[in-house]
């Protein structure tokens, strides 16, 4: 018996995690609905996985996740016709990435693609660097605020000393 839901907050808290045989760490590219997602693996090629109901309400995936894939019989099931190649077996959270990422487990691939962003933002010039670093120091690694568009922007109203003072310049 696997324990469905009931044990899936216990393995999440387990940070050191050791891949199975089939098991492969995928980064989700798109959700598509219905419990299907795009995810690219560790030689960049693109498939379906299925998102186990088990997870809905307990674990939330996005663009750029990462998760445990079981794909021991991906081929098998492409050769019959099959969209779907594999299924999830474990979300992976921030802390197990870290862990991960100094492993030799984890995909060369997407090691690149963290170093990419690190090196692109080394090439600028001196000072947007100092802004770049002032930036990451106020938001802690979140993006920029939008601006919420369900509010009215105020209106500016001119004082009437900045109105008389305008009128004493001109005579």
């Amino acid at each position: 018996m696997k324990g469905g839901r009931k044990n899936l907050k216990r393995a999440v808290e387990e940070e050191s995690l050791t891949l199975k045989d089939g098991h492969s760490i995928m980064q989700v590219l798109s959700l598509r609905g219905s419990n299907l997602i795009e995810i690219m693996d560790g030689q960049g090629e693109k498939s379906l996985a299925l998102f186990p109901a088990k997870f809905q309400k307990s674990m939330w995936i996005k663009r750029g996740s990462f998760v445990v894939v079981d794909a021991s019989g991906k081929e098998k099931v492409l050769e019959s016709g099959s969209k779907v190649g594999c299924i999830v077996s474990q979300v992976l959270f921030y802390e197990q990435v870290r862990v991960l990422k100094k492993s030799p487990e984890w995909p060369e691939i997407f090691k690149s693609t963290v170093s990419d962003g690190c090196n692109a933002s080394l090439q600028g010039d001196t000072s947007q660097q100092e802004e770049n670093e002032l930036d990451s120091s106020d938001d802690d690694g979140l993006p920029p605020l939008e601006a919420n568009t369900n509010r009215m922007k105020p209106v500016d109203w001119k004082s009437d000393t900045e109105s008389n003072s305008d009128s004493d310049t001109d005579s």
